[in-house]
């Protein structure tokens, strides 16, 4: 298990009992969902602005946040964006699963992470 700390934003469109599922495998990091935080309804700039401010990595089904013209690499402290199919919470649980146990935390900051129902690939800044 991970043991670098880390502050997680899980973005509306995740499913809200992810971030009680993350809290248990992960207790020494901060995972916020925004229906919890209140932000329901917010834009992306809203979001990302509120992550930046905070140091959050953004959990997201939003295509746009991978979108390096509106989320430049090394501009933001990470987006880690899920592409899985079907969007249940067994899914998503799933791929975070693998990035947990694939991917050091060290290596989710600054970067985009794009995690399909098959691979999980790293954008950095060079």
């Amino acid at each position: 298990m991970p043991e670098e700390f880390l502050r997680i934003l899980l973005d509306q469109n995740v499913p809200q009992a992810l971030s009680g599922w993350l809290k248990g495998k992960l207790p020494g990091w901060e995972i916020q969902h925004v229906n919890e935080l209140g932000f329901q309804g917010r834009t992306d700039e809203f979001l990302y602005l509120w992550a930046q401010e905070n140091g959050a990595i953004i959990v997201t089904y939003d295509e746009d946040f991978a979108d390096s013209r509106f989320y430049p690499l090394g501009q933001h402290h990470g987006i880690v964006r899920l592409r899985v199919w079907p969007t249940t919470i067994e899914q998503t649980q799933n791929a975070m699963e693998r990035l947990i146990a694939d991917l050091p935390p060290s290596n989710w900051r600054d970067c985009l992470i794009i995690i399909d129902n098959q691979k999980i690939r790293v954008r950095k800044l060079k």
